[in-house]
């Protein structure tokens, strides 16, 4: 099986400055293995402050690794240089209006990328632009505005046709949807798998909506304190989770009937702190289930039921 992307024994530290002037690292992905086939969607979900806005920069190389190592299509992207990493991987961020330059027009916006790999003549790059623009719903009547001209599911359509005009075999979306209302998410979510469907696209989407992963998902890996903690299938998670901070995430979803209330999900009141990781097990001080090896023992990653699961309740009989 191709592997469009393996990211192998990956750490990101950073150093954050205390109050006193001192310095001391902060380990935001921590150990992280995957690998995520051709064709395939990996939704990547958890708390903020987890690491996955941090993994998806060392994915585009806009970040190196501490260390480990992040490959495409087998190659090191170590290796590679910004136009080559740019022709595979290109983002769609949260904010349609911030990653737009409002001073420029659509069509100069979406061909921004093919003037900087200045491969094709510039006849051929206003065709390419137009032509994507038409694939995501931009008429060439709107290729002449500016994006404070646009609606916010536009302007997400605009930077969609960005980030495919160069036709890269992996898109990594942060949290693409965030920032729109319910009705223009779907719409954006329906567009995204038509163009994974005819294109054949990999996608890496980061997102805290799990209805959202659920939907456009086709494996899901759960981060916790920059460790994947459970990874497997879509349908599979959301039926049985396995790890009890998946199970946590699931049960948090708030439903329509105002009767239930607000859902106790059994996580207290302490929130995970990234510059004080706690020994053992990194979940233990909120887990539910916890029990005395869980404070002095890292578990393992398991591979169990053709899933990943990081907790010591997996290994029990």
């Amino acid at each position: 099986m191709t592997h469009a992307i393996e990211v192998r024994n990956v750490y990101r530290e950073f150093q954050q400055r205390s109050g006193a002037g001192a310095r001391r690292p902060v380990r935001a992905v921590d150990g992280v293995t995957f690998s995520l086939p051709s064709g395939d969607v990996l939704g990547v979900v958890g708390e903020s402050g987890c690491g996955k806005s941090t993994l998806a920069r060392l994915i585009m190389g806009l970040l190196p690794p501490t260390s480990g190592e992040v490959l495409v299509d087998g190659r090191s992207l170590a290796g590679m240089d910004r136009r080559e990493r740019a022709r595979l991987i290109q983002p769609v961020f949260q904010d349609p209006f911030s990653s737009l330059n409002p001073r420029q027009r659509i069509r100069e916006i979406v061909g921004l990328p093919l003037a900087a790999q200045g491969d094709l003549p510039k006849a051929r790059q206003a065709d390419r632009v137009m032509e994507m623009l038409a694939r995501v719903g931009i008429s060439s009547e709107m290729a002449e505005r500016m994006p404070g001209q646009l609606s916010g599911g536009q302007r997400q359509r605009v930077a969609i046709a960005r980030a495919l005009v160069l036709h890269p075999r992996i898109v990594v979306c942060d949290e693409p949807t965030s920032a729109l209302d319910v009705s223009v998410q779907a719409q954006i979510l329906n567009l995204l798998a038509e163009l994974r469907r005819e294109l054949g696209l990999t996608y890496l989407f980061i997102s805290h909506n799990l209805a959202v992963v659920e939907h456009i998902a086709t494996e899901v890996a759960v981060m916790y304190l920059g460790r994947i903690v459970e990874q497997a299938p879509v349908h599979e998670l959301f039926r049985t989770p396995t790890h009890p901070y998946t199970q946590a995430l699931l049960a948090s979803v708030l439903t329509p009937d105002p009767a239930l209330g607000i859902p106790d999900v059994g996580l207290g009141d302490t929130y995970p702190d990234p510059t004080n990781i706690p020994p053992g097990c990194r979940f233990h001080p909120r887990c539910p289930s916890a029990f005395a090896e869980c404070a002095a023992t890292m578990p393992d990653n398991i591979r169990k039921d053709g899933r990943l699961v990081e907790c010591l309740l997996a290994v029990q009989p």
